[in-house]
């Protein structure tokens, strides 16, 4: 799985399925081996905002300071994301 990022956010990796057609952009928060299991997940807006569907193993103050760097960081990370995405930004 893609990382958007080669450094870790409150020692997590950010990452995402790169082949994923259904959903729209989103991140996965992980410390351990990139895997949906315990690791947390933001659905990411247009203007940056992000909602958090699954917090996983992460604390409120970590998934705050997540949601932060997101938001000062979505336009880079949007980019990677339609780069390895096989159908770009699903807006459904």
């Amino acid at each position: 799985m893609p990382k958007y990022f080669n450094f870790k956010v409150c020692g997590y990796f950010l990452y995402f399925t790169s082949h994923c057609i259904i959903e729209c952009m989103h991140v996965y928060a992980s410390d351990r081996k990139l895997t949906e299991q315990g690791s947390a997940k933001f659905f990411v807006k247009e203007n940056g905002d992000s909602v958090l569907q699954n917090a996983g193993v992460l604390s409120p103050r970590e998934i705050r300071a997540i949601q932060e760097f997101i938001k000062d960081n979505y336009q880079e990370m949007y980019l990677k994301w339609a780069e390895l995405s096989d159908e770009g930004f699903y807006r459904g």
